[in-house]
């Protein structure tokens, strides 16, 4: 009997069970990421498919497929919800303010008002009074059922004219040519030019725009967000802006995913930034 055969056979066959273990300990490694991303209630969990088997490689592009299109359902039931809501609220809270707004008004118009004691306390009663009508009516957009029109519409030109209206970032464009996204032109540039606006809010002086894997990537090297904030953010009235309305950002993912996109802050910045949203939308070649 050949040993040195032997023991060759046998030292080829411990590999391939340290090569087995490890690659199921992989697995399991990827099964309990998953899990607790499901716990978090967070499906925007993408895992990467390389040193995978052919069989495990499309299981996992299922699942990351899967998890997109939960997150994205989860989406469209949040904005429902929001937009039940908030028509009860607008609804309720404007047929309160009006007539305080109404009468205050009348009343420091009064001669017997003007320049007493009385006019500074019924002129805070009129001002918080336009103050709450001014929110409300920012609320009442996310009840607002906007008419969407998908055209062909080129990335390039889109962001070129959301740059335009902030001249004082340092802009860094990497996208491919001839880009084309079939959306709402309209709601793409209102969404990229809210993010910007918060982004130099922020204290952002630079902004990179690149494409990744059917959608947008936007970041900046603003404040950061911190992560227990990371899910507050799109919540209605959430800001952390000295008189923001905290719509905003609400706003922008509502838009986008009425036309089947999404917008997600991305839990790693892209290197070099602090902050990157992603707006997913759909490329046409």
């Amino acid at each position: 009997m050949d040993y040195g055969l032997c023991l060759a056979a046998l030292a080829c066959l411990m590999i391939l069970i340290v090569l087995f273990r490890r690659h199921q300990r992989r697995l399991e490694r990827r099964a309990w990421l998953m899990l607790e991303a499901i716990k978090n209630r967070d499906f925007s969990f993408r895992l990467p498919t390389r040193g995978l088997l052919p069989g495990e490689r499309a299981m996992q592009e299922a699942l990351n497929e899967l998890g997109i299109q939960l997150a994205r359902l989860l989406r469209e039931n949040e904005v429902e919800s929001w937009r039940r809501v908030a028509r009860v609220m607008t609804h309720e809270i404007m047929n309160n303010i009006a007539p305080i707004a109404s009468i205050s008004q009348s009343l420091k118009e009064r001669p017997d008002v003007q320049g007493t004691q009385l006019e500074p306390a019924v002129q805070t009663i009129y001002d918080t009074s336009r103050h709450l009508t001014t929110l409300v009516e920012d609320f009442r957009q996310l009840t607002m059922r906007r008419e969407v029109h998908r055209t062909a519409v080129s990335m390039a030109r889109t962001v070129e004219m959301v740059s335009a209206l902030f001249p004082t970032l340092d802009w860094h464009i990497d996208l491919p040519e001839g880009l084309t996204v079939e959306t709402d032109e309209g709601i793409l540039r209102q969404t990229l030019t809210n993010l910007t606006k918060n982004a130099k809010e922020a204290g952002a002086r630079i902004v990179e725009v690149c494409w990744q894997e059917n959608g947008l990537l936007m970041s900046n090297d603003g404040e950061p967000i911190p992560a227990d904030l990371g899910r507050e953010i799109f919540t209605p009235f959430f800001t952390t802006k000295r008189g923001g309305s905290g719509i905003g950002l609400v706003l922008s993912r509502q838009l986008l995913v009425v036309q089947g996109g999404d917008l997600t802050l991305e839990r790693v910045p892209r290197r070099g930034f602090t902050v990157t949203f992603r707006a997913t939308l759909t490329s046409e070649p």
